[in-house]
């Protein structure tokens, strides 16, 4: 997260997809508080549930006894929301595209493309354990 960003959130949720439910209430309610557009409420709700999601099931396994943490902060200028798993983390660095002939028809792989797409940054740390996804205002 930006050094100079103010921390307005933070929950952390269990290894379980019913917790997706924690994060899209945090959500809304910090676009009701902000005040969103329609487009930014639909990028953030989209990618941070992602994020979470693959933090859940790639991440940390469904390992009952790790968490996710999801810290919210805001610049003047964005938005940015930290997801951080407990996982060994994975090589970010080398992704297929899940839009090449030999990946298109592929159930899975193209989480990290629609979250990079829907956001205006993206930043792994961690070994890929930490994910900031940035959205401007």
């Amino acid at each position: 997260m930006n050094l100079v960003s103010t921390e307005i959130s933070h929950i952390r949720v269990a290894s379980d997809l019913s917790s997706l439910a924690l994060v899209e209430s945090l959500i809304d309610d910090i676009s009701k508080e902000s005040g969103f557009s329609d487009d930014l409420y639909g990028n953030i709700l989209i990618a941070v549930t992602e994020a979470v999601n693959n933090a859940i099931i790639h991440g940390n396994c469904f390992n009952s006894s790790q968490r996710v943490d999801i810290h919210v902060g805001q610049t003047q200028e964005q938005y940015c929301f930290t997801v951080k798993d407990e996982g060994s983390g994975f090589d970010f660095t080398n992704l297929p595209d899940p839009t090449s002939p030999e990946n298109i028809e592929k159930e899975n792989g193209r989480g990290i493309f629609l979250i990079k797409n829907l956001s205006d940054k993206l930043e792994f740390t961690n070994g890929g354990n930490t994910l900031s996804i940035y959205f401007n205002k």
